[in-house]
């Protein structure tokens, strides 16, 4: 706006001096032109000087940005400590599933042992019935197989643990950094719905976890983003893990539990065998037992048969008709060439009988050898069958695992 100025007019014909009247004039310009400055600076300064409540428009515009700061941190915090909570969820979940690994890790090491035991038990048999057989293969296929899945459930559990302390860093990384940035929340209500009521608008967009990019000295520092980054990927593969875990789990029951199946069936075939070969053997001792009889009542027969061709001992106990020269042959042998060979034929009927009598003894004594035999066989195969029906209620009282085990394996 333009001043007014007030022009001073004087006389033409002065009296003065003309120095002294131009001096005055200037000083008077002088003036005007300060007062005319003075004024246009007046008009600059009510436009642009600040008001005079200046001082409390800057304090409240620092607690606006101070209010938008702690509202943007406690969203950061919010998340953080979502992140924890599912980190503390996730290394729970993980831990039952190590300690599900542990007891089937410990239910393999305890088939491991009763494996041992019921072959240590199959070495107490007779030595006729040592001899190796199919059981002895199954429970050896069945150790191998146990000491397999021992091996994967051993590597599994490694990893388990290795998980966890990845996740227990993550956490402790996580707990850190909610408590550095909770530095600054002390004035702040730290509800979710008090989040939840205050969303974050940024004017560079909202970031991977809805908050702003992270930036070294904003509310979501790198420092944050790393500690959720890391929980995410933790939680992701401990998540695939527990997958993992509890298939092999799973399948190990399974392949234990048939292959002990596969030992107990064996082995009640092998008690089936046996106490069918006893059976047979039972009759095969019976007929044997007959034949002793048959062979004895024949070498009494056969015996007695030779005693009647033999006769008395004493000559005196002969009587007429059994005597070689009894009056008959007597009055036949006065011609010559009468001889009769009764006398050579009762040499060799005696001498018949008594190879029958040798041989009949012979068989008896066989028979009786076999019987022993047999007896033996039988005894054998019965104590034989008591120790794998022992092995086999063995492995089904504790097929439940529900035992301690003696001593470390």
């Amino acid at each position: 706006m333009a001043l007014a100025t007030k022009t001073v007019t004087f006389n033409a014909a002065t009296i003065g001096p003309q120095s002294w009247r131009n001096n005055t004039v200037k000083g008077i310009k002088l003036s005007q032109n300060v007062v005319q400055r003075s004024d246009k600076s007046c008009e600059i300064g009510k436009a642009l000087d600040p008001l005079p409540h200046l001082r409390d428009t800057l304090a409240q515009l620092s607690n606006d940005e101070a209010r938008r700061y702690f509202r943007e941190v406690r969203a950061v915090v919010t998340k953080l400590r979502e992140s924890l909570l599912e980190t503390n969820e996730e290394i729970k979940s993980l831990t039952r599933g190590k300690e599900a690994l542990e007891k089937a890790l410990e239910h393999k090491r305890k088939d491991l042992m009763l494996n041992r035991e019921s072959t240590d038990i199959r070495m107490s048999r007779p030595a006729r019935e040592k001899d190796r057989d199919g059981a002895d293969d199954l429970l050896g296929a069945e150790r191998q197989h146990l000491l397999n899945l021992k091996r994967q459930l051993e590597a599994q559990l490694k990893l388990v643990q290795q998980q966890l302390q990845v996740l227990d860093g993550a956490r402790r990384r996580l707990a850190g950094t909610v408590q550095e940035r909770s530095r600054v929340l002390d004035l702040i209500c730290h509800a979710i719905s008090s989040v939840n009521n205050f969303p974050i608008h940024s004017q560079t967009g909202s970031g991977r976890y809805g908050l702003p990019p992270a930036d070294p000295l904003g509310s979501f520092t790198p420092e944050a983003e790393q500690a959720l980054q890391q929980a995410d990927d933790a939680r992701g593969r401990s998540n695939h893990l527990r997958y993992e875990l509890r298939d092999s789990i799973d399948r190990t029951n399974r392949l234990q539990k048939s292959a002990a199946k596969s030992v107990n069936d064996g082995m009640t075939g092998k008690i089936a065998e046996t106490i069918g070969l006893k059976q047979h053997l039972q009759v095969t001792a019976g007929e044997n037992r007959h034949a002793i009889h048959r062979s004895q009542r024949w070498y009494d027969a056969t015996d007695r048969a030779r005693g009647y061709s033999l006769g008395p001992e004493l000559y005196s106990d002969l009587v007429s008709k059994e005597r070689l020269d009894r009056p008959i042959i007597r009055v036949l042998q006065r011609h010559p060439g009468t001889q009769l060979p009764e006398a050579q034929g009762i040499i060799n009927g005696g001498n018949g009988l008594l190879e029958s009598l040798t041989s009949t003894s012979r068989n008896i004594g066989l028979l009786k050898l076999s019987k022993l035999n047999i007896e033996k066989d039988i005894l054998d195969k019965n104590k034989a069958s008591e120790i794998d029906s022992q092995i086999v209620r063995l492995r089904r009282r504790r097929g439940n695992h529900r035992w301690a085990m003696g001593e470390a394996f």
